[in-house]
């Protein structure tokens, strides 16, 4: 039981710094006043296309491994 408990907390550990490190990639495309006008569209004429875009595919599925191991850990 403690050497799982071990094994979440460095995974939760990695997620933590991978989810920042994700979040942090996202913020710096629309950062400024230039996002705030539309200077960060690309590929459509209204922006990104937000379904295809892997850094909201990986943040969701980071932040859903964030709060699946948050959970199992509370609960050990």
């Amino acid at each position: 039981m403690v050497a799982l408990k071990v094994v979440l907390e460095v995974l939760f550990f990695a997620d933590c710094l991978a989810l920042m490190g994700i979040v942090l990639l996202q913020m710096s495309e629309h950062s400024g006043m230039g996002g705030a006008f539309g200077s960060g569209m690309s590929s459509t004429v209204f922006g990104r296309d937000e379904v295809r875009d892997p850094k909201r595919t990986l943040t969701v599925v980071l932040a859903s491994v964030f709060m699946a191991i948050g959970f199992l850990l509370s609960i050990l």
